[in-house]
């Protein structure tokens, strides 16, 4: 872990370090994803098919590269209830929270008196990726699928990664049936993202690509904007715990350490506080702790890269810095913690208070753990089940309005140099 207070002499350079590190930069991911990509655009299921067996040791062949209903059906059969009720109050938690934020079509009068308005559409045919390997993330499936289906999606097609005799967990299978996916596919990483953006002969193209993911998979779907449409760049998690003195370092540091043990390396961490006595506390409480962890070695490899305890002067200094940084999620645990969090405008989720853990976010509050990572926060927002609607502006003039308007296109045509644009709309008044 690396420890800065605002009383070092280079603090500014530090906090520009501390800053500067995000894979969705990285020149080595970005060349390695462009070839992976290349090779699917050219060569279609035989590109899929190699990178599987290359990165997840699968050797497959097209046809099985779709999960079948009997597998569907045994991994439901097999569910026991835990699973059943986690899932099922999860889902619940999710369709109720999306369910308030979807759009509705509508329509009014402008100034010419006709009638102008919008109207949302689900997307037909969309994708989801669920990350796997080292940690399935079976919640993913929950936080995904569930908005497709409450949007209206009639295709919901999910890639996941599978293990090295092709299986995929069972849980992730039975979420994802019960949550309302159409289609299965066991493949991964940015081929899969490649695979939905492109279509091959197994697996056709979708309209936008959603779900969290790797490195390379987050690089993917940055890559691909264009070919398909992408909910945001939701890559290797990050937490920025903002304290105070009232703290709790004991939580604060369960809380680092359980963003850190995802696995991949890219994890970010921060705690940014404005008491020497908790940040020593903090930093105690993960010595502690971490031993007693079954994932504490992908945990080393993250507080030794990416985590920060960076001191700051006052609680003001500590929401500039968690603007700039925009984490993924950021957990205030302040004094007048609402009021604190009404200053911090680019975090992907927020969470107040020592009783607001951000693994409630990440599996059975409601709002969708899908959130922005990397600092994008600053340009995305988290999931939503809007982003599952196709936005339509809809315009219906008649003559009384269109000759309302008639002088001001006239103008407009003239100023252009573009006489056709105004003849189109003159000749149906004359």
């Amino acid at each position: 872990m690396k420890i800065v207070r605002s009383t070092d002499k280079n603090f500014a350079a530090k906090l520009r370090e501390v800053a500067a590190d995000s894979s969705l930069f990285d020149a080595e991911i970005e060349a390695r994803t462009k070839a992976i990509l290349h090779g699917v655009f050219v060569r279609g299921d035989d590109a899929v098919l190699e990178l599987t067996e290359k990165f997840d040791g699968a050797k497959l062949t097209a046809e099985q590269l779709a999960v079948t209903q009997a597998e569907l059906f045994n991994a439901s059969l097999n569910a026991d209830a835990a699973l059943r009720s986690a899932v099922a109050e999860a889902e619940g938690n999710i369709a109720s929270f999306a369910k308030k934020s979807k759009r509705k079509a509508w329509a009014g009068k402008n100034s010419h008196g006709a009638s102008v308005g919008e109207k949302f559409d689900a997307f037909q045919r969309v994708g989801v990726y669920i990350p796997g390997g080292t940690a399935p993330l079976v919640s993913t499936a929950l936080m995904t699928i569930t908005l497709a289906k409450v949007a209206g999606c009639k295709e919901i097609v999910v890639t996941t990664p599978c293990g090295k005799d092709g299986s995929i967990n069972p849980a992730i299978l039975f979420a994802a049936r019960a949550a309302g996916a159409t289609e299965i596919y066991r493949i991964g990483g940015a081929q899969a993202i490649a695979a939905m953006a492109y279509g091959t002969k197994t697996i056709r193209r979708v309209q936008k690509i959603y779900g969290p993911g790797n490195a390379y998979v987050s690089m993917a779907k940055r890559l691909l904007v264009g070919r398909v449409a992408i909910d945001l760049l939701a890559g290797p998690s990050d937490l920025l715990v903002l304290a105070d003195d009232t703290a709790n370092p004991k939580f604060a540091a369960a809380d680092m350490l359980a963003q850190a043990e995802h696995g991949s390396g890219h994890e970010r961490v921060w705690l940014v506080t404005t008491s020497a006595k908790i940040l020593k506390a903090v930093q105690s409480e993960i010595a502690k702790q971490l031993p007693k962890l079954a994932r504490r070695d992908f945990i080393k490899r993250v507080l030794e890269r990416n985590t920060w305890l960076i001191q700051v002067a006052s609680v003001s200094d500590g929401v500039a810095l968690a603007n700039q940084l925009a984490p993924e999620h950021c957990e205030v645990i302040t004094r007048d913690a609402r009021k604190v969090s009404d200053g911090i405008i680019t975090a992907g989720a927020i969470f107040l208070g020592n009783y607001s853990p951000t693994v409630l976010g990440d599996y059975i509050a409601g709002p969708s753990h899908v959130l922005p990572t990397d600092g994008a926060g600053a340009s995305f927002a988290g999931l939503t089940v809007d982003q599952f609607q196709r936005r339509t502006s809809v315009v219906e003039y008649n003559k009384p309005a269109l000759k309302k308007a008639l002088k001001s296109v006239q103008k407009f045509a003239e100023l252009e140099g573009l006489g056709a644009h105004g003849k189109s709309a003159e000749v149906r008044v004359k």
